[in-house]
C-alpha cells in the first residue's frame, strides 16, 4: 500500500486528477494524505470536495485556513473577499453534505510515527499533544455550538500559546497554529503578518521548523506556506508549491520519498499573501 501526500489543491481539480493518474492511484490500494485547503482561489473548489470525499477512508485530509474560511462564509459570518471562489459549492444542491464533511476534519492527524497538520507545529508542541489540541477543536465543530464558535473564530490573539488558555482563546490559538503558523519564538509567540518566505522572518522571530521542538523525530507533513515552496527534511515535508498561482501540484511518497509532480493549469499571476 502506498502512501502519497499531497500539496494544497485549493479548487485545482484538474491538476489533482492529472497527479492522481500519474501516480496510478487505487483508492482500493493506496492511501492520500492532504494538507488542507482544499478549496478557493482554484476555479473547481466543488469539484475537488466532492472528489475527495468520494474517495472515503483512502483520502484523509486536515482543515486549512481556507477551508474554514469556507465554513464561516457558508454560516453568514464573513462575507467572501473578491478573489474567492466558492459561490458554486455554496449554491451546490448537496452543499449541506460537504460542507458537514467539512467540518468534521481534523486539524491534526497522527500515524506511524508522522504528522500530518496545514501549517505546522509550535516547538512546545508534542505530536500526541498537537492530536489532542485538534480534537478539542473538531469536538467544538462537531457540537451544536460550532456556528458561535466559527462567529468568534478569527483574530491574531492570543498571539502566544500558554497551556492554561480556556473557552474560545484556547481554540482559536490552537486553529491559529495549525493553519496559519509560519514564524514563532521558542516559547510560543506567534507572528502572522510576515508571509514570505524563512528568510523573511521578523526580527526575534523563526520559521517554526527551525526550532528546537518536542515534535522532532516526528515526520510533520504539512503545506499552507506557498512562498517558502518544497521543503523536505528528516522530519519535515512542507507541499504547498503554489499550484493555484502556477506553480506545480506536488505529491510526496511515503516511506520512498519520491516526489511526483503535474503543472499548473492556472493562469500565473503574482500570489497574494495569505
Amino acid at each position: 500500500m502506498a502512501l502519497y501526500c499531497v500539496g494544497d489543491l485549493q479548487g485545482c481539480h484538474a491538476e489533482f486528477c492529472e497527479l492522481l493518474s500519474r501516480l496510478a492511484f487505487s483508492p482500493r490500494n493506496d492511501r492520500l494524505w492532504l494538507v488542507g485547503d482544499l478549496v478557493n482561489r482554484g476555479p473547481a473548489s466543488l469539484a475537488v470536495l466532492r472528489e475527495v470525499k468520494a474517495l472515503g477512508d483512502a483520502a484523509v485530509t486536515v482543515l486549512g485556513n481556507h477551508d474554514l474560511h469556507l465554513l464561516t462564509v457558508a454560516a453568514g459570518h464573513r462575507r467572501p473577499h473578491r478573489n474567492d471562489t466558492i459561490d458554486e459549492v455554496l449554491e451546490a444542491p448537496d452543499r449541506i453534505d460537504l460542507l458537514d464533511w467539512l467540518r468534521t476534519r481534523p486539524l491534526v492527524v497522527r500515524e506511524e510515527g508522522r504528522v500530518l497538520v496545514h501549517a505546522g507545529l509550535l516547538p512546545s508542541w508534542t505530536a500526541e499533544q498537537g492530536v489532542g489540541f485538534s480534537g478539542e477543536v473538531q469536538a467544538k465543530l462537531a457540537s451544536a455550538d460550532a456556528s458561535r464558535f466559527l462567529s468568534v473564530l478569527y483574530g491574531d490573539e492570543p498571539s502566544r500559546w500558554r497551556d492554561d488558555l480556556e473557552g474560545d482563546d484556547r481554540l482559536r490559538a490552537i486553529v491559529n497554529v495549525c493553519t496559519r503558523l509560519r514564524f514563532c519564538t521558542s516559547d510560543g509567540a506567534m507572528e502572522f503578518r510576515e508571509k514570505r518566505g524563512a528568510a523573511f522572518a521578523p526580527a526575534g522571530y523563526r520559521p517554526w521548523f527551525e526550532h528546537e521542538r518536542r515534535s522532532r523525530g516526528t515526520l510533520v507533513v504539512c503545506g499552507h506556506w506557498s512562498t517558502q515552496g518544497l521543503t523536505l527534511r528528516d522530519d519535515l515535508a512542507m507541499l504547498d508549491t503554489g499550484c493555484v498561482w502556477g506553480g506545480p501540484l506536488t505529491s510526496l511518497s511515503l516511506p520512498g520519498r519520491s516526489i511526483v509532480q503535474v503543472p499548473s493549469r492556472q493562469r500565473v499571476n503574482p500570489a497574494p499573501f495569505g
